[in-house]
């Protein structure tokens, strides 16, 4: 009897400090409120009440770290928020730790990732959330700065709520989801020093959708499986997607893949969008981390879309700790596969010929004239909510690669590139002479350039080069740069002219697209003639075109000009890339 008595009081005392230790985590949170909580549920947080909120935070508990990292365009320093139940030490690689960054803020008008991120730091110190021993959660407060501070009312034109906010746009106006790769802001400068110190397994950026209304209040657009690839990819399409789904379900918080149509039914089916290394989690997929941006839906109450974005990351962290060694190993193994790649894959379209059936929650679309246009505008109508098979297409084949070289040679006259590789940890060498190395050298044989700015850019797209093996002589201190380091996507992807986001793309080599030297007609045409008589195929190659082309036979500038180009006159310089590929075997 008395065993049993003692087993009771012990059942009873183990009860009773279970139910003491959550009625204090409560009261520990109620002594760090949120402005989200304090209001009605469509408020969110000012810039000024985020960090002053962080700072209180992290004097509370001690398992809170603040740091100020970097500058932003505003003047203002990037805020990084880390929860761990140790200290935590970055130098180390920390890998029997889950590492989580979230982005929030990057649109500030997006605001959903600011509160829900606030309440989870607090809830995961307080205890009020259970944080597993090997997690390390850490949260850019808010990235766009500049934009945070230039609050207003009216901006997100198709949103519901919140009632203040800020402006999508920086400091300097840029939209910095379009600005991983160019870096034209000092936010993206920061973002590397964050992302390279921690080095995350899993990485979450916050946002709010456009477009199509239907009945969820969330959407996930993880990174592209086909271009993140090999285990990773893997295991984010086969493994992390679906348990995100299915952990969402059981809290009756349905999810589906971001719905990538405008002026279009979601029920035709779409396809997924490619997040290319411009974006945010196109920019960490190059150091193979599982990428994922939530998107909420703009017309959902904004109570529900901040619960549900901190729903989302508290199943990550979930998966994340319970799955950190296959995680670790699925990364691990992504960079093993690069070190033995002999080409890599540029550029990607959508294969048609399979894909996923979703039984896709949306809205009958209705099509009716517009009392104020007098044309169709299609509607939907939300007491029309349906289920239906929807085609989602989200794989993706490749349409070209190109092989990976030793080295790129990068002559030190390109220091914003050499620069950009630093702020990215890509290991260099600097030649130690005077050196003659046999490379490959490309030259600019086509591209078109886009006919107004996108994000303070002319970017040029449809690139294609040829290639020509040459000896050429080098400078003591150019910089020669491995590429079988874990920096390597990164390196392909910008120093590849052909890639979507290459450093050509966005403009950095433009200087070599203009000829610096030119020729007068009347005295470069008794050369021309001179070099025709001398070469007989080059002749008959000129007649030849003369003969085809009636434009320019009747252009004398056209036939000079064209000769010019073949003569030792034309500039070297001219639509030759001025970076290199060495094989050094």
């Amino acid at each position: 009897m008395s065993k049993f008595f003692t087993l009771l009081v012990t059942v009873f005392l183990l009860f009773s400090c279970g139910t003491d230790s959550k009625k204090q985590a409560v009261q520990a949170a109620k002594k760090h409120p949120t402005p989200f909580e304090n209001g009605n549920g469509n408020q969110t947080a000012t810039y000024e009440e985020v960090i002053a909120f962080y700072k209180n935070l992290a004097a509370d508990f001690a398992s809170i770290q603040l740091e100020e990292i970097g500058l932003t365009d505003s003047g203002k320093p990037l805020h990084l928020i880390s929860f761990s139940k140790k200290s935590i030490d970055w130098g180390s690689a920390n890998e029997d730790k889950i590492k989580i960054l979230i982005n929030n803020g990057i649109h500030p008008g997006e605001s959903d990732g600011i509160d829900a991120s606030m309440m989870l730091l607090r809830d995961l110190a307080t205890g009020k959330v259970n944080a597993p021993d090997n997690l390390i959660f850490s949260a850019i407060a808010v990235y766009n700065v500049g934009g945070s501070l230039n609050r207003n009312t009216s901006t997100r034109t198709n949103q519901n709520g919140p009632e203040s906010y800020g402006f999508r746009g920086n400091a300097r106006n840029y939209d910095l989801n379009r600005d991983f790769i160019k870096a034209d802001s000092r936010n993206a400068l920061a973002f590397y020093k964050i992302y390279h110190k921690i080095n995350p397994d899993i990485f979450i950026d916050n946002h709010v959708s456009n477009g199509a209304d239907y009945q969820y209040t969330l959407t996930h657009l993880f990174t592209q499986h086909d271009k993140l690839g090999n285990a990773a990819g893997n295991y984010l399409h086969s493994k992390l997607q679906p348990e995100l789904e299915t952990r969402l379900a059981a809290r009756n918080l349905p999810i589906t893949p971001y719905v990538n149509v405008f002026n279009s039914s979601p029920e035709k089916g779409f396809s997924q969008f490619m997040d290319y290394p411009r974006y945010s989690t196109g920019y960490t997929s190059l150091w193979n981390t599982l990428g994922m941006m939530v998107e909420t839906h703009m017309l959902k109450p904004y109570k529900d879309r901040v619960l549900g974005t901190q729903a989302i990351m508290e199943e990550m962290i979930g998966i994340g700790s319970e799955n950190v060694a296959e995680i670790k190993k699925a990364r691990a193994d992504s960079f093993k596969t690069y070190k033995t790649s002999s080409s890599y894959t540029l550029n990607y379209t959508v294969d048609s010929s399979k894909a996923d059936t979703l039984d896709f929650l949306g809205y009958e679309a209705v099509v009716g004239i517009n009392d104020l246009t007098g044309n169709d505008l299609m509607t939907y109508d939300r007491n029309q909510p349906f289920t239906k098979k929807t085609a989602y297409q989200n794989y993706f084949k490749a349409t070209d690669s190109v092989s990976i070289p030793d080295y790129y040679v990068v002559p030190q006259s390109q220091w914003k590139i050499i620069e950009l590789m630093r702020h990215n940890h890509i290991k260099m060498e600097f030649l130690p002479k005077d050196t003659t190395l046999n490379v490959t050298k490309y030259r600019i044989a086509n591209y078109r350039t886009a006919s107004s700015a996108y994000e303070g850019h002319y970017p040029h797209s449809n690139v294609q080069v040829e290639e020509e093996v040459v000896a050429l002589r080098f400078r003591e201190s150019d910089m020669i740069i491995p590429t079988r380091q874990p920096g390597m996507r990164y390196i392909m992807e910008t120093l590849e002219p052909a890639g979507q986001d290459s450093f050509f793309k966005w403009n950095y080599f433009d200087t070599i697209l203009q000829q610096k030297e030119g020729f007068s007609s009347y005295v470069f045409e008794s050369t021309a003639q001179k070099i025709l008589s001398e070469n007989t195929d080059l002749k008959k190659e000129f007649d030849s075109l003369k003969t085809a082309n009636k434009a320019f036979k009747e252009s004398n500038y056209q036939q000079l000009d064209w000769i010019h180009k073949r003569s030792p006159n034309y500039e070297k310089s001219h639509l030759t890339y001025p970076i290199y590929k060495w094989n050094k075997k």
